[in-house]
């Protein structure tokens, strides 16, 4: 659900610029003052699991399209909103700058709809009511999956209204909606349910991180080394692998706009859009997570390469940035002056 540029003018790109840096510097005050310094390394992980987990796009059966983990409210939940709203900037800013995936004109919507809607929508008023302060697996699993869909349901309305503001293409509201919602729909409920076993999966290890954010706990009783290395190793191993065999379909974003304007290339005209594509076009060393000057008649061993490089580089950049965004914002504990 990444947007091109081309689907937004500058007038409605500039507005959710504005927005979404507002939500940042509000995110980043909220951060400094909450943030326990523990969960520090845990934002560096979990920015790096997200971006290798949008790597992979997994097919929706009878549809010719694909969708990918958005992965908000699954830093929501382990994170706490304020902190995953971060993250989830952190990842998008990335994949943006050296991937060429969402244009730069276009990147405080992305932001704004992958963060904003999970972490304090589907978060606060579907996640938490239904997990409810002692979860059970099927809490988890049931909130996880309703929360889920509701994010991206959210996402994608304001996918089309975004587009439908900036009046640049010929996308008429009623059709792109009703092939966006459903498409969505099913993107969601595989989002739901991944976010539960990762959430599971963590609760099982160590449950005090989603039962108060360590609250009464000290230092040493909380150790979230086992569940940041196992992360890092799970964000490595899918960047790294995995995202081999990732569907080459397109997204749903780009089948909804191919659907409904017949075409998923448009390309924006004046001279902004051409300012953003030559910015990105020099800042994007691996566009679309690939090498950028392949050999002629490169095989698949290098595609592959290219992925590779790609989703750990990509990982890890993620990591150092959201790591050092926690680090700068993070609160000191009682007693270390």
């Amino acid at each position: 659900m990444h947007m091109a540029d081309a689907l937004i003018s500058p007038a409605v790109g500039g507005a959710m610029w504005a927005v979404s840096a507002a939500t940042v510097a509000w995110c980043s005050k909220k951060v400094k003052e909450d943030l326990d310094e523990r969960k520090v390394p845990l934002m560096g992980v979990l920015g790096a699991f997200v971006f290798a987990a949008m790597m992979i796009n997994f097919t929706i059966p009878g549809t010719g399209s694909s969708g990918h983990l958005g992965g908000g409210l699954l830093l929501a939940v382990l994170l706490g909103p304020h902190a995953a709203f971060l993250v989830i900037a952190s990842i998008l800013v990335v994949q943006a700058l050296f991937f060429a995936d969402g244009g730069l004109l276009a990147l405080g919507c992305n932001i704004f709809n992958l963060g904003f809607f999970p972490a304090f929508f589907a978060y606060p008023l579907i996640y938490k009511p239904i997990a409810g302060k002692k979860a059970t697996a099927t809490r988890l699993t049931l909130g996880a999956v309703l929360a889920a869909v509701a994010g991206l349901q959210l996402g994608a309305f304001s996918v089309v209204l975004e587009t439908t503001l900036s009046g640049i293409t010929a996308l008429p509201f009623t059709t792109f909606v009703l092939l966006m919602q459903p498409i969505h729909l099913a993107i969601g409920l595989v989002e739901g349910v991944v976010t539960a076993s990762v959430v599971s999966f963590v609760w099982k290890a160590n449950p005090q991180i989603l039962e108060g954010r360590f609250a009464g706990a000290s230092p040493g009783s909380v150790q979230l080394k086992h569940v940041a290395l196992a992360l890092l190793l799970a964000a490595l191993l899918t960047g790294g692998f995995v995202s081999w065999f990732a569907s080459s379909n397109p997204d749903g974003l780009e089948w909804a706009t191919e659907r409904t304007a017949g075409t998923s290339e448009l390309a924006g005209t004046d001279a902004l859009h051409s300012l953003m594509a030559q910015i990105q076009e020099k800042t994007a060393f691996l566009p679309d997570y690939s090498f950028a000057s392949p050999a002629p008649g490169a095989s698949g061993e290098s595609g592959r390469l290219g992925t590779t490089v790609s989703g750990i580089a990509g990982g890890l950049i993620t990591l150092a940035l959201a790591f050092l965004t926690g680090l700068v914002l993070k609160k000191r504990l009682p007693g270390r002056g």
